[in-house]
């Protein structure tokens, strides 16, 4: 008969064979991975036994590092970008604002940066790719309004990002702002859903479909902004 404690020193003892810590990752469908994820995982408590088995399989080419205490079964390359940028924060985000943006045809600069929202603010690069996180308040964070996932990952709408975007930048110009690609109305009410201060006005216009007027109150100064 086997006794609770002996059940619970099984179930604490370390994971130690190769082929089965690599089992449990891909049980989990894991392809990128913190160190302290693992060490829950595969049950390591030490801090330098952890380091000298991912050490040792970098060396063996069993993982990639990309950078400290982050790592990939696949090479960089062979991973979305997206995934990267979300996973390497590893805090909740989604992507939204230029990337979106311009996927969309909604501006027509190409962005230097894969383009992010969650809890930090913060710029940095994985493999060779930039990535700009902007920091958002977290009731605004975990409001899923206008936010689809794709591939794993939390991707805005067109809609939210439009939405996003004037959250973090009242005055932004929009190279599409006039044309039928944004839907000013359904913007208005994702703003209105997640909970901005955003007020989206909008008439129709016989020429040129929408012509919006977007602005945050600056509580600081007792002021209004135009998007333009």
């Amino acid at each position: 008969m086997i006794t609770k404690k002996a059940q619970k020193n099984k179930q604490n003892k370390p994971i130690v064979g190769r082929n089965q810590r690599f089992a449990i990752l891909a049980s989990r469908g894991e392809l990128l991975f913190h160190a302290g994820d693992v060490a829950t995982l595969w049950r390591i408590k030490n801090k330098n036994t952890l380091h000298k088995t991912l050490s040792r399989y970098v060396t063996q080419g069993l993982i990639n590092r990309l950078h400290k205490g982050f790592y990939s079964l696949k090479a960089p390359s062979d991973i979305d970008p997206y995934l990267l940028g979300v996973k390497s924060l590893h805090t909740p985000a989604y992507v939204s604002c230029e990337s979106v943006l311009f996927h969309d045809g909604v501006i027509n600069q190409l962005p230097t940066e894969i383009t992010l929202i969650s809890g930090v603010s913060k710029r940095y690069i994985v493999a060779g790719k930039r990535f700009r996180s902007r920091k958002m308040r977290v009731q605004f964070l975990m409001n899923d309004t206008g936010i689809e996932m794709k591939n794993g990952v939390r991707v805005a709408t067109l809609s939210r990002a439009v939405a996003d975007m004037l959250y973090f930048n009242p005055k932004k110009y929009f190279d599409a702002s006039n044309s039928k690609l944004i839907d000013w109305k359904l913007v208005g009410n994702v703003a209105k859903a997640v909970g901005y201060s955003i007020i989206v006005n909008y008439e129709t216009d016989a020429s040129r479909n929408f012509s919006p007027q977007a602005f945050r109150p600056d509580k600081a100064r007792g002021r209004s902004f135009s998007p333009r």
